[in-house]
């Protein structure tokens, strides 16, 4: 369904921001998502972008719940960039047992189940052992808000950590992002403004290939905090949490 709209032109709508867009695929991809693991397990729950967008409570509970981004890099679907990716994630008494990424364009499956370790495309994968910031790579994002305070931190932060380290690299995908460190493609992940969709399921794939997953400022991470850390490393993780001011964001 994605590989067929994207070479055509696309219906867009704007949600939060005229920079936060979303199209008929994702609201598509997500309803075909849903009624296919509804059949299979009628009694789960669901967490959906476009199901909370459209006004759905955003009810995370003990129960087992499919977290689903239909497309995530919308605006890189939209601009017909290949890193977008469809993220399916279970939680099970409020836990991420199981992952999905899928990048439908370059035909890229990552994939997890807590304790069986991570892979793409069945082959498995693992972070890279740099642990100290001034050898990592860094990847985050300007992301879809435009509220003026919002942006200049996070450009501050960039700055910081462009200082700090081997540079920046912004995919525009946080999911994609996600992987490219649990590949070791890369060192750590840092961003504010993310939804628990965004990350649920590209979480425990760099949890399960040796990465570790946190809040920005050092603490256990909070899937409805909306700020995320993840590094190859303790070291690379605590660089970056030393050197970065918190972007505030309305909880989920």
């Amino acid at each position: 369904m994605v590989k067929e709209s994207y070479y055509v032109d696309k219906s867009v709508c704007t949600k939060e921001s005229f920079a936060d867009l979303v199209t008929v695929t994702d609201q598509a991809v997500e309803k075909m998502i849903i009624d296919s693991l509804t059949q299979k397990y009628p009694t789960h729950k669901f967490i959906g972008e476009e199901s909370v967008s459209e006004g759905k409570k955003c009810d995370w509970t003990d129960d087992p719940t499919w977290i689903i981004d239909p497309i995530d890099g919308t605006a890189n679907f939209v601009h017909s960039i290949s890193n977008n990716c469809v993220c399916i994630g279970l939680s099970v008494n409020r836990k991420i047992v199981v992952g999905v990424v899928y990048l439908p364009i370059t035909d890229q499956m990552y994939t997890a189940v807590k304790g069986q370790g991570a892979f793409c495309n069945d082959k498995r994968i693992s972070v890279s052992k740099v642990s100290d910031l001034k050898n990592a790579m860094v990847y985050t994002e300007a992301g879809n808000s435009r509220q003026p305070e919002a942006v200049l931190t996070k450009i501050e932060n960039m700055k910081n950590i462009v200082f700090a380290s081997h540079g920046i690299r912004c995919l525009g995908s946080a999911a994609v992002n996600m992987c490219m460190i649990a590949q070791g493609s890369g060192d750590a992940y840092i961003e504010y403004g993310i939804h628990i969709w965004d990350i649920a399921a590209s979480g425990i794939i760099v949890e399960e290939a040796g990465g570790v997953l946190m809040d920005p400022s050092g603490s256990e991470v909070d899937f409805l905090s909306r700020g995320v850390l993840c590094a190859s490393t303790p070291g690379v993780a605590a660089g970056i949490s030393k050197i970065i001011k918190p972007v505030e964001f309305e909880r989920d």
